[in-house]
Protein backbone atom coordinates (compact mmCIF):
# COMPACT_ATOMS: atom_id res chain seq x y z
CA UNK A 1 0.00 0.00 0.00
CA UNK A 2 1.38 3.24 -0.72
CA UNK A 3 -0.11 6.64 1.32
CA UNK A 4 0.24 10.38 -0.08
CA UNK A 5 -0.62 13.14 1.83
CA UNK A 6 -1.44 16.49 0.54
CA UNK A 7 -0.83 19.72 2.87
CA UNK A 8 -2.03 22.90 1.96
CA UNK A 9 -0.35 25.31 3.74
CA UNK A 10 -1.54 26.99 6.96
CA UNK A 11 -2.76 30.43 6.48
CA UNK A 12 -0.54 33.25 5.36
CA UNK A 13 -0.61 37.04 6.43
CA UNK A 14 -1.99 37.99 3.10
CA UNK A 15 -4.67 34.75 3.45
CA UNK A 16 -5.56 36.77 6.39
CA UNK A 17 -5.72 40.15 4.90
CA UNK A 18 -7.95 39.06 1.54
CA UNK A 19 -5.51 39.77 -0.95
CA UNK A 20 -4.71 37.63 -4.09
CA UNK A 21 -1.27 35.65 -3.14
CA UNK A 22 -0.48 33.67 -6.24
CA UNK A 23 3.48 33.63 -6.62
CA UNK A 24 4.04 36.09 -4.24
CA UNK A 25 6.27 35.25 -1.23
CA UNK A 26 4.45 35.88 1.69
CA UNK A 27 4.89 34.15 5.27
CA UNK A 28 2.74 32.80 7.19
CA UNK A 29 0.45 33.83 10.05
CA UNK A 30 0.37 33.13 13.55
CA UNK A 31 -2.42 30.84 12.93
CA UNK A 32 -0.74 29.57 9.79
CA UNK A 33 1.94 28.26 11.88
CA UNK A 34 0.00 26.70 14.47
CA UNK A 35 -2.08 25.31 12.11
CA UNK A 36 0.92 23.45 9.99
CA UNK A 37 1.97 22.43 13.70
CA UNK A 38 -1.33 20.90 14.34
CA UNK A 39 -0.89 19.13 10.67
CA UNK A 40 2.25 17.34 12.13
CA UNK A 41 0.56 16.02 15.08
CA UNK A 42 -2.48 14.72 13.25
CA UNK A 43 0.00 12.81 10.57
CA UNK A 44 1.54 11.30 14.12
CA UNK A 45 -1.54 10.95 15.85
CA UNK A 46 -2.70 8.77 12.73
CA UNK A 47 0.27 6.29 12.83
CA UNK A 48 1.77 7.49 9.16
CA UNK A 49 5.47 8.24 9.15
CA UNK A 50 6.30 10.09 5.89
CA UNK A 51 9.55 8.91 4.09
CA UNK A 52 10.16 12.00 1.31
CA UNK A 53 8.34 15.33 0.92
CA UNK A 54 8.04 17.56 -1.68
CA UNK A 55 7.04 20.82 -1.74
CA UNK A 56 7.17 24.33 -3.61
CA UNK A 57 9.56 26.97 -4.00
CA UNK A 58 7.22 29.42 -1.83
CA UNK A 59 7.92 30.41 1.84
CA UNK A 60 4.41 30.03 3.16
CA UNK A 61 4.76 25.82 1.78
CA UNK A 62 8.20 25.60 2.58
CA UNK A 63 7.66 26.75 6.36
CA UNK A 64 4.75 24.47 6.77
CA UNK A 65 6.87 21.48 5.71
CA UNK A 66 9.30 22.49 8.31
CA UNK A 67 6.87 22.78 11.15
CA UNK A 68 5.12 20.22 10.41
CA UNK A 69 8.11 17.68 10.35
CA UNK A 70 10.16 19.46 13.62
CA UNK A 71 6.57 18.00 15.28
CA UNK A 72 6.72 14.46 13.47
CA UNK A 73 10.72 14.59 14.45
CA UNK A 74 11.51 13.59 10.77
CA UNK A 75 13.81 16.82 10.44
CA UNK A 76 15.98 14.48 8.50
CA UNK A 77 13.66 13.00 5.62
CA UNK A 78 14.77 14.25 2.29
CA UNK A 79 13.01 16.80 0.32
CA UNK A 80 12.50 18.38 -2.87
CA UNK A 81 11.63 22.04 -3.54
CA UNK A 82 10.06 22.02 -7.08
CA UNK A 83 8.40 25.32 -8.62
CA UNK A 84 5.92 23.46 -10.55
CA UNK A 85 4.28 23.00 -6.98
CA UNK A 86 3.69 26.97 -6.57
CA UNK A 87 0.11 28.24 -6.16
CA UNK A 88 -1.68 29.31 -9.96
CA UNK A 89 -0.02 32.53 -11.00
CA UNK A 90 -2.55 35.20 -10.38
CA UNK A 91 -1.18 38.38 -12.73
CA UNK A 92 -1.43 41.47 -12.26
CA UNK A 93 -4.12 40.83 -9.70
CA UNK A 94 -1.59 39.74 -7.11
CA UNK A 95 -1.37 41.63 -4.17
CA UNK A 96 -4.70 43.54 -4.62
CA UNK A 97 -7.65 43.31 -1.82
CA UNK A 98 -10.24 40.59 -3.39
CA UNK A 99 -12.85 43.04 -2.00
CA UNK A 100 -11.43 45.94 -3.65
CA UNK A 101 -11.13 43.88 -6.61
CA UNK A 102 -14.47 43.11 -6.68
CA UNK A 103 -15.72 46.54 -6.28
CA UNK A 104 -13.33 47.81 -9.35
CA UNK A 105 -14.42 45.04 -11.71
CA UNK A 106 -17.22 43.56 -10.44
CA UNK A 107 -18.28 40.24 -8.59
CA UNK A 108 -19.03 38.55 -11.51
CA UNK A 109 -15.64 39.54 -13.08
CA UNK A 110 -13.78 38.16 -9.88
CA UNK A 111 -15.21 35.14 -9.78
CA UNK A 112 -14.98 34.37 -13.30
CA UNK A 113 -10.64 34.76 -12.92
CA UNK A 114 -11.19 33.25 -9.49
CA UNK A 115 -13.24 30.04 -10.31
CA UNK A 116 -13.27 29.64 -13.88
CA UNK A 117 -11.12 26.65 -15.31
CA UNK A 118 -9.70 28.21 -18.55
CA UNK A 119 -9.72 32.18 -17.68
CA UNK A 120 -6.83 33.73 -16.94
CA UNK A 121 -6.61 37.20 -14.86
CA UNK A 122 -4.98 40.32 -16.31
CA UNK A 123 -1.34 38.99 -17.16
CA UNK A 124 1.58 41.09 -15.70
CA UNK A 125 3.96 43.13 -18.26
CA UNK A 126 7.63 41.82 -18.56
CA UNK A 127 8.70 44.80 -16.86
CA UNK A 128 6.81 44.65 -13.62
CA UNK A 129 8.55 44.10 -10.52
CA UNK A 130 6.35 41.18 -10.07
CA UNK A 131 7.43 39.46 -12.44
CA UNK A 132 9.09 35.59 -11.56
CA UNK A 133 11.22 36.83 -14.08
CA UNK A 134 12.69 39.12 -12.11
CA UNK A 135 12.96 36.66 -8.86
CA UNK A 136 16.51 34.96 -8.20
CA UNK A 137 14.75 31.88 -7.47
CA UNK A 138 13.75 31.03 -10.99
CA UNK A 139 16.72 32.54 -12.65
CA UNK A 140 17.58 29.09 -14.30
CA UNK A 141 14.32 28.65 -16.14
CA UNK A 142 14.04 29.59 -19.35
CA UNK A 143 11.50 33.05 -20.12
CA UNK A 144 9.13 30.98 -21.65
CA UNK A 145 8.48 28.61 -18.63
CA UNK A 146 7.77 31.74 -16.49
CA UNK A 147 4.09 32.52 -16.38
CA UNK A 148 2.74 36.34 -16.16
CA UNK A 149 -0.98 34.82 -15.21
CA UNK A 150 -2.87 31.60 -14.92
CA UNK A 151 -6.01 29.59 -15.38
CA UNK A 152 -6.33 26.37 -13.19
CA UNK A 153 -6.00 24.58 -16.62
CA UNK A 154 -2.47 26.36 -17.08
CA UNK A 155 -1.61 25.50 -13.20
CA UNK A 156 -2.49 21.56 -13.77
CA UNK A 157 -0.56 21.21 -16.88
CA UNK A 158 2.34 22.32 -15.19
CA UNK A 159 1.65 20.18 -12.14
CA UNK A 160 1.36 17.03 -14.09
CA UNK A 161 4.98 17.51 -14.12
CA UNK A 162 5.48 17.67 -10.83
CA UNK A 163 3.41 14.27 -10.58
CA UNK A 164 5.12 12.86 -13.31
CA UNK A 165 9.10 13.51 -12.78
CA UNK A 166 8.71 13.64 -8.81
CA UNK A 167 5.42 12.79 -7.13
CA UNK A 168 4.91 9.35 -8.52
CA UNK A 169 8.64 8.11 -8.88
CA UNK A 170 9.11 8.65 -5.20
CA UNK A 171 6.07 7.11 -4.45
CA UNK A 172 7.60 3.64 -6.00
CA UNK A 173 10.53 3.93 -3.75
CA UNK A 174 8.97 5.38 -0.80
CA UNK A 175 5.56 4.14 0.82
CA UNK A 176 4.65 7.26 2.31
CA UNK A 177 5.35 10.78 0.22
CA UNK A 178 4.15 14.55 1.92
CA UNK A 179 2.96 16.89 -0.24
CA UNK A 180 2.82 20.58 0.90
CA UNK A 181 1.60 22.93 -1.45
CA UNK A 182 -0.75 25.56 -2.59
CA UNK A 183 -4.97 25.68 -2.83
CA UNK A 184 -4.51 25.05 -6.36
CA UNK A 185 -1.64 23.02 -6.89
CA UNK A 186 -3.27 20.46 -4.91
CA UNK A 187 -6.77 20.89 -6.59
CA UNK A 188 -4.76 19.54 -9.49
CA UNK A 189 -2.94 17.31 -8.23
CA UNK A 190 -6.46 15.77 -6.89
CA UNK A 191 -7.98 16.10 -9.73
CA UNK A 192 -6.14 13.45 -11.74
CA UNK A 193 -5.97 11.59 -8.64
CA UNK A 194 -9.77 11.54 -8.18
CA UNK A 195 -10.91 12.06 -12.01
CA UNK A 196 -12.97 14.89 -11.20
CA UNK A 197 -14.55 16.87 -14.04
CA UNK A 198 -13.22 20.30 -15.42
CA UNK A 199 -16.41 21.76 -14.42
CA UNK A 200 -16.53 20.03 -10.83
CA UNK A 201 -12.41 20.87 -9.97
CA UNK A 202 -13.20 24.45 -10.04
CA UNK A 203 -15.75 24.06 -6.51
CA UNK A 204 -13.12 22.02 -4.59
CA UNK A 205 -12.31 23.42 -1.65
CA UNK A 206 -9.32 21.55 0.31
CA UNK A 207 -8.76 23.75 3.69
CA UNK A 208 -5.52 24.86 5.09
CA UNK A 209 -3.36 22.89 7.29
CA UNK A 210 -6.09 19.71 6.80
CA UNK A 211 -4.13 16.97 6.31
CA UNK A 212 -5.61 14.69 2.98
CA UNK A 213 -4.54 10.90 3.02
CA UNK A 214 -5.18 8.83 -0.40
CA UNK A 215 -4.56 5.29 -0.02
CA UNK A 216 -3.09 3.59 -3.15
CA UNK A 217 -2.10 0.06 -4.57
CA UNK A 218 1.25 -0.84 -6.34
CA UNK A 219 0.25 1.31 -9.58
CA UNK A 220 -0.94 4.22 -7.69
CA UNK A 221 -4.47 3.87 -8.11
CA UNK A 222 -6.58 5.67 -5.39
CA UNK A 223 -7.98 3.23 -3.12
CA UNK A 224 -9.32 5.27 -0.54
CA UNK A 225 -8.78 8.82 0.48
CA UNK A 226 -9.72 10.63 3.63
CA UNK A 227 -9.00 13.53 5.88
CA UNK A 228 -6.73 13.37 8.80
Amino acid sequence: MKRLILLRHGQSEWNLENRFTGWTDVELSEKGRLEAAEAGHKILKAGLHPRFFVTSYLKRAIHTLEIAADVMDLNWVPVIKDWHLNERHYGALQGLNKADTAVKYGDEQVKIWRRSFDVRPPELTLDDDRSPAKDARYSMLPSSALPLTESLKDTIKRVDACWEEVIAPKLMVYDTVLVAAHGNSLRALVKNLLNISDEDIVNLEIPTGSPWLFEMDDRLNVVSNRYI
